[in-house]
């Protein structure tokens, strides 16, 4: 069986509800704070591919980095946008949940049980 991960912010209410209904599904993941430990491009691009998303569909584009780095003019620039996430993790829509070559976007937390 497929190790879980968990792409986690605790501050959270959306990954902490994620994260809660997989412990209570007798499931552990890894847990990733991302805020802490920031995927690197080529593990973004792999997530992108799993959830089959267009980097300015993972993006919280009312984070106010959003605007600060002019990214609304970049939107359709796949390399920068996974750049920027990569070096600003708080504009990565959260929580990501990983199994196998699968992933979910745990919006709503019941999201992610389709790859349970």
């Amino acid at each position: 069986m497929s190790a879980v991960i968990i792409y986690h912010n605790p501050k959270c209410s959306k990954s902490r509800q994620t994260l809660q209904l997989l412990r209570e599904r007798g499931v552990e993941p890894r847990v990733v704070e991302y805020l802490k430990t920031p995927p690197d491009e080529d593990t973004l691009a792999r997530l992108l591919g799993m959830l089959e998303m267009a980097p300015i569909e993972l993006m919280r584009t009312k984070e106010k980095e959003y605007e600060q780095l002019g990214l609304e003019e970049k939107k359709d620039d796949c390399r920068e946008l996974i750049r920027q996430m990569a070096a600003h993790p708080i504009l990565i829509e959260r929580p990501i949940v990983v199994k196998g070559n699968q992933a979910r976007i745990g919006r709503p937390p019941e999201k992610v049980l389709e790859i349970l």
